[in-house]
């Protein structure tokens, strides 16, 4: 029995660990691959934000709320809201993609929406730390 409890122990630490990976490498990807080039108004990201129509406004927006759900993955207490903030961006770019752009690349966001809400699931008990939080500042 003891072996028994050892062996789920450590079955999920290492689902954690693993867990907390996938939260880093999405943070790294939002940050930098995906937030970047709208922050800095890289041409690829101006020109797809001309073709729909949004201009920098739009590029700017998008960019300052990827960048600021990467950052909220990496913080225990946010890690669910973030992940479902970035899930809700990935369906947008989703329908976007195949809207504006017949699909092209339509496939990332739904690759990038799987981790996305397995760690909104999984981290789900950090909302009511959260909500407990804005409580105690509201009250």
């Amino acid at each position: 029995m003891a072996e028994t409890t050892a062996s789920t122990a450590t079955t999920g630490r290492t689902a954690r660990i693993a867990l907390r990976g996938v939260q880093v490498l999405l943070a790294l990807f939002f940050a930098v691959a995906s937030a970047s080039p709208k922050l800095v108004g890289h041409s690829s990201a101006a020109d797809s934000f001309a073709t729909m129509g949004w201009g920098d406004a739009g590029m700017y927006a998008i960019g300052v709320l990827e960048l600021a759900g990467a950052v909220a993955l990496l913080v225990p207490v946010l890690q669910s809201v973030a992940a479902a903030g970035l899930s809700a961006l990935m369906v947008g770019a989703f329908v976007v993609q195949m809207t504006y752009f017949d699909g092209e690349n339509a496939v990332t966001p739904l690759i990038l929406l799987v981790p996305l809400l397995v760690i909104a699931r999984a981290r789900r008990g950090h909302n009511a730390e959260l909500l407990r939080l804005l409580r105690v500042r509201h009250a």
